[in-house]
């Protein structure tokens, strides 16, 4: 009934708008983009009244077909499914005075699947549309969430916020591919003061996964024997978590799991863009990234190579959970089981004319722990990493043709395909099967109605059935089909 509410209250706000203005806008990845900002006033109580609402309606629909379904000790592992949701937000961002403003976001997601109540664990994609846990304990189907709730002070070309906010770096992103984005709770500074430079730093305390109701650790799995399965579900259950360092064992070490970001982006040699980023959790993790990109312009044709090398730093997190991120080592899996520093290199070549761009690329992890990256940011995205995939376990390597092409007598809709070839070990019992990935993506934005955006995809999968390790494990088949359809009202 909640989420009925937030979904009323969106409604309503959208039927009084008196004028369709163009305030806000989705990135292709669907992520919010804020294209009128608030003003500047001279009296405090105009803070208020001359801040700015942006709601969105939206709903998202899931089809998944696994190429094997399985079971274990008489339990699914894997179903096929389907499930749909609908939901909205609605963010207010006052008005700033002298420098001071705050803003906040509440966001709501209803969701309904073909699998019943005790098989709600089974969902992929579209788990992200509800909460695990509530449904397991309470049955309930909705979601409300107040994502962002924060104060703000600007000045000149630097924002500062303290409080729910989503933050967008290599590693940690808000990921708003589903209902409610990834938030955390914590200060960040952005800044462009510097001449052609952007630079943002944050200290986190708190995160939100999309799928969680209630802020949680930012690097615990809540794993315990004493408590049901769905125990996990209550602190970072992230595909990317790493299973072995739970909230029983930081706990045990007196750890306290708080997140440091550092990156900054510079444009100042021209047609060349430098990034590097630093993300800790201090006395576990911390890793090192840095990238270039450059643009080679021809008559006709824009060559842009870029390269990423990233370094994972071992700070005491191998000893608590092991090399593996999913807490699986076998004998022989790893030269040291106990040891995370690993290093993941990427390369790729962008070729673009008018509308139409064609990227080739590849990327490797070495062959020591598994890269580790549970803040929905992708070690490998915007290179390799395609719908769905975690393809930076130890010694997997990927290669990847993108073709990403908008039709000239249609401006409005923009065509991504990929073929993704991904190679994982084979030695090692933790990584999923080799597979070959093939998907496709279609946005439009509709003329006449300019706040509405629709976007279809569709996943094909072709793994391999017949993978066993030297210690003799049967690897799954990670085939599977997957479509997703998203519509969104901006208003």
């Amino acid at each position: 009934m909640k989420a009925w509410f937030v979904l009323g209250m969106c409604f309503m706000t959208a039927l009084w708008a008196e004028k369709n203005e163009l305030k806000h806008s989705l990135h292709a990845n669907m992520v919010h983009l804020y294209d009128s900002e608030p003003v500047n006033v001279e009296s405090i109580e105009k803070i208020f009244s001359e801040g700015v609402f942006y709601g969105r309606l939206r709903s998202n629909s899931f089809g998944f077909v696994w190429g094997e379904e399985l079971e274990a000790n008489g339990k699914p592992v894997r179903k096929d499914h389907a499930a749909t949701a609908i939901g909205g937000s609605l963010i207010y961002r006052s008005a700033y005075f002298h420098g001071f403003g705050f803003g906040a976001g509440a966001y709501a997601s209803w969701s309904y699947g073909t699998l019943g109540r005790e098989e709600s664990y089974l969902y992929k994609a579209g788990k992200d549309t509800f909460s695990r846990y509530d449904r397991l304990t309470d049955g309930d189907t909705g979601m409300v969430v107040l994502a962002e709730a924060y104060m703000e002070y600007k000045k000149s070309r630097t924002h500062l916020k303290i409080g729910r906010q989503l933050f967008e770096s290599f590693l940690t992103k808000s990921n708003d591919t589903k209902m409610i984005p990834n938030a955390f709770e914590g200060v960040t500074v952005t800044s462009r003061d510097v001449p052609e430079t952007l630079i943002k730093a944050a200290y986190f305390t708190r995160q939100k996964l999309r799928d969680h109701t209630d802020f949680h650790h930012l690097f615990a799995y809540a794993y315990d024997a004493n408590e049901p399965y769905y125990y996990t579900y209550t602190e970072n259950d992230d595909s990317a978590m790493h299973r072995g360092l739970t909230l029983a064992k930081l706990q045990a070490a007196g750890i306290d799991d708080r997140l440091v970001v550092l990156e900054a982006k510079n444009w100042s040699v021209e047609n060349l863009t430098l990034t590097a980023n630093y993300t800790a959790v201090p006395d576990l993790l911390s890793s090192v990234m840095i990238q270039a990109d450059y643009i080679y312009h021809m008559q006709k044709w824009a060559l842009i190579p870029s390269f990423r090398y990233m370094y994972q730093f071992d700070n005491g997190a191998g000893e608590i959970g092991g090399a593996s991120r999913k807490g699986v080592v076998l004998s022989g899996d790893y030269d040291d089981p106990t040891d995370l520093n690993s290093w993941l290199v990427g390369v790729r070549l962008d070729a673009v004319k008018e509308n139409l761009k064609v990227r080739v690329a590849y990327t490797q992890v070495a062959d020591k722990g598994d890269i580790i990256a549970p803040w929905r940011g992708f070690p490998t995205g915007g290179f390799t990493r395609a719908m769905g995939q975690y393809n930076w376990d130890a010694n997997t390597k990927t290669y990847m043709v993108q073709v990403d092409y908008t039709p000239q007598y249609f401006d409005n809709v923009r065509v991504v395909a990929r073929v993704a070839l991904q190679d994982f070990d084979d030695n090692k019992a933790a990584p999923q099967a080799d597979s070959n990935l093939f998907t496709i993506d279609m946005m439009r934005g509709f003329h006449g109605i300019s706040n509405f955006y629709a976007k279809l995809r569709y996943a094909h999968v072709v793994g391999e059935d017949d993978t066993v390790t030297p210690s003799g494990f049967r690897k799954p088949d990670p085939s599977y089909d997957e479509v997703r359809l998203e519509f969104n009202y901006l208003f």
